[in-house]
């Protein structure tokens, strides 16, 4: 099949799921299959800050259309290169046929990764991923050109003119072969017809999200519901109420019905294996939506190995080599340009501290890095000399005493961080991450906040999701560490190369704040 299946929106499935009656519990009745589901607390359900979109429950499925277009892109890109080359020299000479060749390289795993020409998309929402992904190979390869000094091999003309042709041609290419499939899937696409056997906020969310996308094949003709409650809230729905479960097989056979969802939580499974073998003789489509949304999920998605299907529950963003190559990848590129920018600044500031007060220039501390390891973190000291009481690590406060003058400014501006570039080079750390806390704290907050440890799942950065949307400075309460920790769990399930590109170009603007001291 060359659609995919996606559920979206898991944060208004969430807060309806607040809403919805779950009481009772899943008792296996083979005479009326009562849907019931056990009453349970899905505060922080689904990981994720308000207004942050959350990651979809299951990863992106290749399919030949999209994989078509990429290559279809690959082949412009190069294609209009080589062809502004001829124009503009006459020939094909070198370098140009090896930077066409490297493009296209660097094109697969950026449009793979970004997730370009995915169909459950929107047209205007598959062409901003498509401006992203243009974006993203354009800079790394200038970046790489830059730092090698071979981009004064090429003309400025040609490689302007082949920025803005070739991404003209893969707009005009994308929209052309989305109009064909539109056009392919009208005449020719049978739509199938869909019952989903399930109760309230999961049946719900499921029913909108197949109406709500043209590309999936399943036209719900309705759903099949014992609770009372769960009845009533279907009507004026678009998905109307069929009738009870102990009527399935005749409901199946009346409405034609030939793929049933059975959007039941995992306690249930009895009630879904019963449900299974009253439908596994009347040839139709049985799909299991397990309701997992009161778990705290981390980068949560669906595998298979030897043919048996997993379902990823809690799973490090890391754990595939290609990702881990390409975050490091961007890690090295740009803290080596860092350090090679700022250094003057770095030795300036070194020089100040040494002079104002006296102690080593770094500081150095124990934290906790990539699953748990622990690291040391270099920082600039922007403290006097002293020694903390036991084992305690005491956080800054408004007018410490403790600051030096030069270090009020090195905290306020985030200059004390620099060194962390080394940091990121040794591997310890990466650019952008959930910030690493001393292992004293990081004691003390998990003792308080489930699951806070599970926020060194990736690396720990110089900056991060909370700190660009103002989360910084002392957390002298357990709720800012909380809505910390909410960030970057929700980092951690939404983590893109674009979304640290995104986290790094808006750092800068978020630098001097009044709560850092």
């Amino acid at each position: 099949m060359w659609y995919t299946h996606e559920i979206a929106n898991v944060q208004q499935y969430k807060q309806r799921r607040h809403s919805s009656d779950y009481r009772g519990n899943c008792a296996m009745n083979i005479g009326s299959l009562g849907i019931h589901t056990p009453r349970r607390d899905y505060a922080g359900a689904v990981g994720g800050v308000a207004g942050i979109p959350v990651k979809r429950l299951f990863r992106r499925q290749d399919c030949l259309a999209m994989n078509a277009q990429i290559y279809l892109c690959m082949l412009l890109a190069m294609a209009s290169l080589l062809l502004l080359a001829w124009w503009r020299n006459g020939a094909i000479t070198a370098p140009y046929p090896q930077l066409a060749g490297f493009t296209a390289l660097v094109m697969w795993p950026v449009y793979q990764l970004t997730g370009v020409f995915q169909q459950s998309r929107g047209r205007i929402q598959c062409l901003l991923q498509l401006t992203k992904a243009w974006g993203l190979t354009l800079g790394f390869i200038l970046t790489l050109g830059f730092v090698t000094k071979s981009s004064e091999s090429f003309s400025r003309l040609v490689l302007v003119g082949w920025a803005l042709l070739a991404y003209s041609l893969q707009v005009i290419c994308y929209l052309t072969t989305l109009k064909l499939l539109q056009r392919f899937h009208l005449h020719y696409g049978e739509p199938i017809r869909t019952a989903i056997v399930g109760s309230q906020a999961l049946a719900h969310h499921l029913a909108r999200s197949f109406d709500d996308n043209p590309w999936l094949p399943d036209r719900i003709i309705g759903v099949i519901d014992n609770s009372v409650k769960g009845r009533d809230s279907w009507d004026g729905s678009l998905s109307p109420w069929l009738g009870y479960t102990r009527d399935l097989e005749q409901l199946v056979q009346q409405h034609g019905i030939r793929r049933v969802y059975i959007a039941l939580p995992l306690s249930c499974s009895d009630m879904i294996e019963s449900i299974y073998d009253r439908l596994v003789d009347k040839n139709v489509d049985i799909i299991w939506a397990p309701d997992i949304f009161s778990l705290r999920l981390l980068n949560h998605g669906v595998s298979e190995v030897a043919g048996v299907p997993l379902l990823s529950l809690s799973e490090s963003p890391m754990a595939r080599e290609g990702q881990v190559l390409a975050k490091s990848l961007l890690d090295t590129l740009v803290a080596s340009f860092a350090l090679l920018l700022l250094s003057p600044l770095m030795i300036a500031v070194a020089l100040g501290v040494k002079l104002t007060s006296p102690g080593p220039v770094f500081f150095r501390q124990q934290r906790h890095g990539w699953d748990g390891r622990v690291i040391e973190v270099i920082k600039f000291r922007s403290m006097y000399m002293h020694r903390e009481d036991g084992d305690s690590v005491t956080q800054a406060s408004r007018n410490d005493k403790r600051v030096t003058p030069i270090g009020r400014f090195l905290r306020r501006s985030s200059i004390d961080e620099l060194p962390q570039l080394f940091n990121v080079l040794g591997g310890s750390m990466s650019l952008v991450g959930p910030r690493p806390h001393a292992l004293q704290h990081n004691e003390y907050y998990a003792s308080l906040i489930k699951p806070y440890m599970i926020r060194h799942r990736i690396k720990p950065g110089i900056t991060g999701l909370a700190q660009v949307n103002g989360c910084r400075g002392e957390t002298e309460s357990v709720d800012k560490m909380k809505h910390r920790v909410d960030y970057d769990i929700d980092y951690i399930n939404r983590w893109s190369l674009w979304l640290d590109i995104t986290i790094l170009v808006k750092t800068p603007f978020t630098l001097l704040s009044k709560d850092i001291y």
